[in-house]
């Protein structure tokens, strides 16, 4: 008996296993058809997750810069030190997320 990573949650699980027992994915009954679809589908969900941060990643920075310069604050306050933390933050996650998607699309 050996362990192997299910296709549908890459959780280990036996090979003489009919369904994952973490998942519920019918090992056994699987063509490899279903398993690419399997993975494509988790590739498009995480995809979809990285773009969502991105966007969020975003919405940070430009929230940040825009109440650093239209916010009121001198610099040196608090406020306005608070508003430059936010837009580096947001903009260094921005290109994170941007490289972790063309990771994932260059070698998946």
């Amino acid at each position: 008996m050996a362990l192997v990573d299910c296709p549908s949650c890459n959780k280990k699980t036996s090979d003489k296993a009919q369904t994952c027992p973490h998942c519920g994915f019918k090992i056994g009954d699987a063509t490899s058809e279903d398993i690419e679809r399997k993975q494509s589908l988790q590739r498009f969900k995480k995809l979809q997750s990285i773009q969502n941060q991105s966007l969020l990643a975003m919405l940070i920075f430009v929230a940040s810069f825009g109440f650093m310069y239209w916010g009121g604050t001198r610099p040196g306050d608090l406020q306005h030190n608070l508003a430059i933390l936010g837009a580096v933050v947001g903009f260094v996650w921005y290109l994170v997320n941007r490289a972790r998607i063309v990771y994932i699309k260059r070698f998946s």
